[in-house]
This record gives C-alpha cells, structure tokens and sequence, in this order.
C-alpha cells in the first residue's frame, strides 16, 4: 500500500486532481473539506513525494497558488487502486 495515499484528506485531493487539469487551494479546501493548516500539510507531503506539482501566481493583484496532478501521482493512485482490488478479490 502507498503510505501516502492511505490519509483521507490526501487520498481526496488526489482523487480530486485526477478529473481536472489544475485546482486551486481555495476548491481543494471546499472539495475535500479540510482546514487550511491541515489541507497544506497534506498538500506538502504531496509535493516532497512527487505525487503533486504547484504553480503560484497573482490573480487580480491577490496571490493563488494552483495543484495538479504530476505523472508520478497518477501512477500511484493507479498502483493503490489495483493493490485495493487485489486485497478485495483475496477475500473473496
């Protein structure tokens, strides 16, 4: 199992990068429903793991910082997915 994908929060933040191309913090932090402190906890062990890349920029003169999935990261999610189906399948 992929130690990083067994949190909630991170497992949902993958989840949702993988159906667009870039989320703000802002709709990560909605969608998951996660605080800011612990949304960005998450999200830096996210990044140091290679699973998600950021992108900062000012939207309007207000920063805004934006993820998305990196190669590596779809490829776990797609490892853990397939580890989930055999464990499932073995208890059958």
């Amino acid at each position: 199992m992929d130690e990083l994908l067994l949190s909630r929060v991170r497992l949902a933040v993958i989840a949702e990068l993988v159906a667009v191309e870039w989320s703000t913090f802002t709709d990560l932090q909605k969608s998951v429903k996660a605080t800011n402190g612990n949304l960005s906890a998450h999200l830096g062990k996210l990044i140091a793991g290679g699973y998600v890349t950021e992108r900062k920029r000012f939207v309007r003169r207000r920063p805004q910082t934006r993820y998305r999935l990196t190669d590596a990261g779809r490829a776990a999610l797609v490892r853990h997915v397939e580890r989930l189906q055999t464990l499932v399948a073995s208890e059958r």
